[in-house]
């Protein structure tokens, strides 16, 4: 549960970004989408404590969708839905790494007044994201056990003062601030447009709100995995469901929309300022700083566990599979050091050059690989709960009957927050397509590799 508890901190990157977008209404996506992850993970932890041998979600899709008696000489085409379903999750998780060592940046700015540009600027995010890797590299190689009392002593250290500093301007706190940013239809967009970009913020928004269910990842290595896999994850939803109401509920009430829109993606820093003075307000970003590590620790152990299980199953190479002595896979956590330091910097060139390109371009085709991610998940539920080869497995946690037709609802939900997302993506980037070309290309390059992988691993004909 503690290494999922970085999961609450998702919500910094995007709360100025939705906020500037559907104002105050984003306190009722992020509380309603907090309950959707609980709808959603009843599912997933029934389906990862009835394949035990499996790795977390990515695991469970590629466990289910593979045929049963496939021919060891040729490529077993049904193998790439759950292939293709953990990529989807591994790019949903690997750029937190690169969105809040963006931000970590943006901080130590606002700390420090720095006002570099170009190609110095460059070189500062280059050097700020090596540490963060190096870091994340050393911490999580110790091991799950290791992994989690270092989030235990970070969630404490971030999640509380920032409840404190929530509440330490309460007394400037109004309704009348919430109920004016409560407007309908968006600004400048009719009925149906505003309804459409409303979905785009679930869509985006689920990608945080309902991304506790990473602590269904290490299912199988829990004690008790029957007991304690929802144990995990529905304390940690206990946790988001609160914070994921009072962070935009409290900010809204106490800055307004003129307020937000003027801290931008500091949105704590004039709170802790008005109710601490400078001092705390200083204190503010230091500690935001902390819980960003906390989420980055959550991403960055995520997405190399998606790859190992992938390695595992046989439809990434075998390196990726590489555990060392503490059982942990260290050549996927290279390439997802690799990948993001990549990332930042064709990101931060790319200003240079004169594109438009933000943290919330690759938030929002990140969200698409999470969109896909869940709906193909969900199917695999439905399908392990039909199929003949999985429907009378032992189930040591087993949701309601119906929950095969709930499964089956939200997994077409997540393909119309997709469609919604796209739109979204594309107003808020300003009217670009730069997000779903992102987000396209990464999730498609997969393509040719899986087919190498096959033919590299499958026997050749007699």
């Amino acid at each position: 549960m503690f290494v999922a508890l970085g999961v609450p901190l998702l919500i910094l990157p995007s709360l100025y970004d939705v906020g500037s977008m559907i104002w105050a209404l984003c306190i009722f996506t992020w509380t309603v989408g907090v309950i959707q992850g609980f709808v959603q993970n009843i599912a997933y932890a029934e389906m990862v404590t009835t394949f035990p041998q499996a790795t977390g979600i990515p695991g469970c899709a590629q466990a289910v969708f593979k045929s049963q008696n496939a021919d060891p000489k040729k490529i077993d085409k049904s193998k790439f839905i759950g292939a293709f379903a953990s990529w989807c999750y591994w790019f949903a998780w690997t750029p937190v790494v690169y969105i809040f060592s963006g931000l970590i940046v943006e901080y130590i700015g606002v700390m420090f007044g720095l006002t570099i540009t170009g190609w110095e600027q460059v070189a500062f995010n280059m050097a700020v994201i090596i540490i963060v890797v190096a870091g994340m590299y050393l911490l999580s190689s110790r091991g799950l056990e290791g992994g989690g009392k270092v989030a235990l002593v970070l969630a404490v250290v971030s999640l509380i003062p920032i409840i404190i500093i929530l509440f330490g301007d309460i007394g400037q706190f109004s309704f009348d601030r919430i109920s004016e940013a409560w407007n309908w239809p968006i600004i400048g967009y009719g009925d149906l447009a505003s309804v459409v970009l409303v979905l785009g913020c679930f869509g985006l928004g689920q990608w945080s709100s309902c991304a506790w269910e990473t602590a269904a990842i290490y299912g199988p290595e829990y004690k008790d995995p029957g007991k304690d896999t929802p144990k995990a994850l529905f304390a940690c939803g206990a946790i988001c469901l609160a914070i994921y109401f009072l962070v935009p509920f409290l900010v809204y009430g106490e800055l307004g929309q003129s307020g937000l829109m003027d801290a931008g993606y500091h949105a704590l820093y004039p709170i802790a300022i008005a109710a601490f003075g400078q001092i705390g307000g200083m204190i503010a970003l230091v500690v935001l700083i902390i819980a960003m590590i906390l989420i980055i620790q959550t991403g960055f152990l995520g997405s190399s566990r998606s790859l190992y299980s992938m390695a595992k199953e046989g439809n990434l190479p075998g390196w990726f599979a590489k555990l060392n002595k503490n059982g942990m896979p260290t050549n996927a956590m290279v390439f997802i050091s690799v990948f993001n330091c990549i990332l930042m910097f064709v990101l931060s060139v790319l200003p240079i050059l004169g594109m438009d390109a933000s943290v919330m371009t690759v938030l929002s085709a990140s969200a698409m690989g999470y969109a896909i991610a869940n709906c193909i998940a969900l199917a695999a539920f439905v399908k392990s709960r039909r199929d003949p080869r999985y429907k009378d497995l032992e189930r040591p946690f087993r949701a309601p009957k119906f929950y095969t037709y709930v499964g089956a609802i939200m997994c077409a939900l997540q393909v119309v927050l997709l469609c919604c997302l796209l739109y979204w993506s594309y107003v808020a980037s300003n009217n670009t397509v730069l997000p779903a070309i992102i987000g396209a290309v990464i999730l498609l390059c997969y393509i040719p590799v899986w087919i190498w992988v096959q033919k590299k691993t499958s026997q050749p004909r007699d």
